[in-house]
């Protein structure tokens, strides 16, 4: 059949309307509040308590960010084609972060052999954001985020994504036909994209310290040290079939910012060429539940710099994942349950011959695991866990004050309590709180250096204000 112009899936797309206007009267929310001014919506039709999204969430972000309900300023050509929908209200708004930082103990002065730092860390800001998230064109929408980081007191390009997106409808009327939205994505963190909880770019925790020490190493996919975020860039092309169907393929390579460019020895962990992701799904709806069941990955080549030379041999690693979330979002209760394990494999060819890495083949594999209740959108709170676990190499983690490991291994097991009480719509506070039962390979002087895996136990207090 040959689609109309409003291929949208109507009736579904009324549907989650509906469910959306009605969460949005009885529940309080919080989301960036560009979004909510474009739509003319409550937070709470597209998060349940920001950043996790809703399935109606879900559907804005593979429409491309377009949905609006305010004025345009339109243009028509001669032959009657629209050349210009643009929001006459930009869709721009602000985040900041106010928090404070105390570890069971005090860290090492980072100037004074012996002594320790301060016992308690403000950081105030934390971080500072603006965003333009929305619409720019028919199909064609963006969120993009620009950070001032407290704690390294300097500017730059958060996460990012611009994508386009179209829908068709095909293979007849009513309940035989199909829907399928195509999308194209440039980004700039791989997962970034995604519209489940479960990858790295918006799993849990949402918000943590900057100052307070984590762990030495993460999988290229991951979002932790290590990782590929805000230091590539990437094209992609998804499918978002019958509101179950979720594939897609991106290609990145390295866009890192500040520095030598073009790239050179002084910068480190660059991209040789390009690196495929590929991410897979299915989510099921039924009544006020959803469940979805993924996986994802990404190769990449890459050269480790630091004052060798981009050429030659590489380091290959190649992450797989596997991820589930469920949903239920009541009138008054809203629980989620959200897991992913990434299975790391590096061959450090590269690393091994300029005397990073011990070992040439090495394996990291990484498990998450939270559980969420909230009462009303307006009060509740996570129990999260977490492990890392990877082969030892005496080169990779070596012992180093707080930082390195005694017995040369990134294992790292822990677990996450928060809290967060949301008193209007775009106010968050939260207490996290992060205890760690073995911390870069051991529970005791893990760092050769007499510090404990307890010793790094954080509590997080986090003001969180967006507008």
């Amino acid at each position: 059949m040959t689609p109309t112009p409003c291929t949208w899936s109507c009736r579904t797309l009324l549907q989650w309307l509906g469910f959306a206007l009605c969460a949005g009267i009885t529940s309080p929310s919080w989301a960036v509040p560009s979004f909510a001014r474009q739509t003319g919506m409550a937070c709470a039709a597209c998060h349940t308590v920001f950043p996790e999204l809703t399935p109606f969430g879900r559907e804005f972000k593979l429409n491309g960010y377009v949905l609006d309900n305010i004025k345009q300023v339109t243009g028509i050509d001669t032959s009657a084609r629209q050349t210009l929908a643009l929001n006459s209200l930009p869709p721009i708004s602000l985040m900041a972060q106010i928090s404070y930082t105390h570890t069971s103990t005090a860290l090492p002065d980072s100037g004074l052999t012996g002594a320790l730092a301060k016992d308690g860390d403000l950081a105030f800001p934390q971080q500072v954001s603006f965003f333009y998230a929305g619409k720019i064109a028919d199909g064609l929408g963006a969120f993009v985020q620009l950070t001032y980081d407290g704690i390294g007191d300097h500017f730059g390009f958060d996460n990012t994504d611009i994508r386009y997106a179209h829908h068709w409808s095909f293979g007849g009327a009513n309940d035989n036909g199909h829907d399928m939205i195509v999308g194209i994505t440039l980004n700039n963190n791989p997962t970034v994209q995604d519209v489940w909880n479960t990858t790295p770019a918006w799993g849990f925790p949402y918000a943590a310290s900057s100052s307070a020490p984590g762990s030495s190493t993460s999988a290229k996919v991951d979002n932790g040290a290590g990782g590929f975020g805000q230091s590539v860039g990437g094209l992609g092309v998804y499918v978002w079939l019958d509101d179950h169907f979720y594939a897609e393929i991106s290609d990145y390579t390295s866009a890192i910012p500040g520095g030598a460019h073009p790239l050179d020895s002084t910068q480190a962990n660059v991209v040789q060429g390009s690196a495929p992701y590929w991410r897979l799904a299915y989510e099921r709806r039924w009544d006020r539940n959803s469940l979805s069941v993924g996986a994802f990955g990404l190769d990449a080549n890459v050269h480790p710099g630091n004052g060798t030379a981009l050429a030659g041999v590489t380091d290959k690693f190649r992450d797989t994942a596997l991820d589930v979330q469920y949903q239920f979002i009541g009138e008054d209760h809203l629980a989620t349950f959200l897991g992913t394990y990434i299975s790391e494999h590096q061959t450090l060819n590269a690393s091994a011959l300029d005397g990073f890495a011990a070992n040439t083949h090495n394996s990291l594999k990484t498990l998450k695991l939270a559980g969420e209740y909230y009462y009303q959108r307006r009060i509740g709170g996570t129990v999260g866990y977490f492990s890392t676990r990877g082969s030892a190499d005496a080169l990779l983690y070596a012992p180093a004050t707080v930082t390195g490991s005694a017995n040369n291994s990134p294992d790292t097991t822990g677990y996450v309590l928060e809290v967060n009480y949301l008193p209007w719509l775009n106010t968050k506070l939260q207490a996290q709180y992060i205890g760690y039962q073995k911390f870069n390979g051991q529970s005791t002087n893990y760092d050769g250096s007499g510090r404990n895996a307890g010793n790094n136990n954080t509590m997080y207090l986090l003001v969180w204000l967006n507008f």
